[in-house]
This record gives C-alpha cells, structure tokens and sequence, in this order.
C-alpha cells in the first residue's frame, strides 16, 4: 500500500520557481548537446527561403516576376559581353601548351631559337634545323599570325603562314621541306639549310603582316 502525502505537505512551487527549475533542466549537458546550432538554424534558414522563393508562398507573385528578371539580366550581360569583347580566344600561355608538329612543347619563340643557335654552334645541323623550324612556328603562333589545328604538319603551317606573309610563301614551303626531310627522311642536314632557315625566321620576325590577314586552321595533310 503507497502513502501519498497529505494535502498541506505538498510543495507546490510557484510560477518563477517552476520557471528556474525547468532553467536548471534544459541547462544540463544532455539537453545542450541535442540543441541545433547556429550552422543548423542558418542551414535551415537558407532552404526555407529557397523553397519559399520557388514556391511563392510569402511573395505572392513577386517570386515569378523577381526570378524572370535575374534571368533576363544575366542573359542581357552575356550578350553584351559578345557584342563588345567578341569570342573569347586562346590566350598565348594557352597556345604554348598546345601541341606543335606533333609534340607538346612549352618553350617559346625565343628559347628555341636559342638552343638552335646552340645546336648550329655545335655543328648539330640535324638539331638546329628541327628546333629552328619549330621556333619559326612558335613565334607566328605567339603573334597569332597562325592557328594550327592539332597534328597540322609543317607543310600546313607554312601555308598558313604564306597568307600574312605572301611574300615569303616560296621560302616557307622550302623551309618546311628541310624540317620535313631531316626530322621524318633522316635526310643529313647541312650548314646551308640551317642559314636558310634561321634567315626566314629573323626577317618573319621584323616583317609586317599583311594588313586584314587572319589565321585560318588548315587541315592536316601529310607533308
């Protein structure tokens, strides 16, 4: 049989006593580590108004008409953006990590003219022709005087270049000839056809374009 206390020996507390014990309560360690926090209620905060930003709901017809306008400037913006600044092209960093006559090369102009030079003084004709060559195409590339499809061949660059440069079409098919026998026919090369080469190059460098040229991307045809 349970005793129940009498009537006048219960302790009823008052409300600011009840108020501080259910304080004291939720203030345990248990009670705080279940409560959310601030990244919780900010997370919880973003979806509702996503969800409410679709839907509607709190907007009335603001949300339609709100979304369709981003929509229109962002569009508006990139038209703009065209009409003003044109297709975005390759930059140069991105045209010397491109392939060139068949290899991927990160040396400029500049560089592998130097190491040709390097070859020449060494009697490495069979060298210094190859990197000259490709120092010939590098520097058109770097002026954007060129835009060589990959594996586009020596032969094809030359052509390339011949519509800037008209005027040395006949030496930039003869010089695209001696890359073409020394690198694949393992033709010897000699001193002679590496002045020739270096000679083009020197004066492609310091010629003016044709006014109005634009690099074309030729087609890969065998040389």
């Amino acid at each position: 049989m349970i005793l129940l206390p009498a009537a006048d020996e219960l302790f009823i507390p008052d409300g600011d006593q009840a108020r501080q014990w259910a304080e004291d309560e939720l203030s345990k360690q248990a009670y705080q580590a279940a409560k959310p926090t601030w990244f919780d209620e900010w997370a919880l905060g973003v979806v509702k108004w996503i969800s409410e930003l679709f839907s509607g709901k709190g907007t009335g017809d603001l949300a339609p008409v709100f979304l369709t306008i981003i929509v229109l400037v962002i569009v508006l913006a990139l038209v703009v953006a065209l009409l003003v600044w044109g297709r975005p092209r390759a930059s140069r960093s991105t045209h010397r990590r491109a392939e060139l006559l068949g290899e991927r090369d990160d040396r400029t102009a500049a560089q592998l003219r130097a190491e040709a030079d390097r070859a020449a003084r060494d009697r490495d004709w069979d060298t210094a022709v190859v990197l000259r060559y490709r120092a010939l195409a590098r520097g058109l590339l770097e002026r954007d005087l060129i835009d060589p499809a990959p594996g586009d061949t020596a032969q094809g660059i030359a052509r390339q270049a011949a519509a800037p440069f008209p005027g040395f079409a006949d030496r930039l098919h003869a010089t695209a000839t001696a890359f073409d026998a020394v690198r694949y026919l393992r033709t010897p090369a000699d001193e002679e056809m590496y002045s020739l080469l270096a000679a083009t190059d020197d004066e492609l460098r310091t010629a003016p374009p044709l006014e109005g040229a634009q690099p074309q991307t030729v087609q890969a045809v065998p040389a």
